[in-house]
């Protein structure tokens, strides 16, 4: 870990540009994961993906971007409930 402020800590890896965590697993754009996401640092915490509340995120459609990547969009919810879908 790399520390921020002397309450902060951020993943190796991302002090760095173009940031890439060392707990990252995958490519971007493929497919990620976290290695150790109940041991995340807390700006990983602190941030949640676009829509995961119901809301956009800004910070992860900066992040997106950063990676040649379109923002994420909001789920589609069905109109009709699904037991009753033919």
């Amino acid at each position: 870990m790399v520390l921020i402020t002397p309450h902060r800590v951020a993943m190796r890896g991302t002090e760095y540009k173009p940031a890439r965590c060392v707990a990252l697993l995958g490519e971007v754009g493929q497919g990620v994961r976290c290695t150790l996401y109940e041991q995340r640092a807390s700006p990983c915490r602190e941030f949640e993906a676009s829509w995961a509340n119901g809301e956009p995120e800004p910070r992860c459609d900066d992040a997106r971007r950063a990676h040649g990547l379109p923002p994420l969009t909001p789920t589609v919810q069905p109109s009709v409930a699904p037991e009753r879908v033919a």
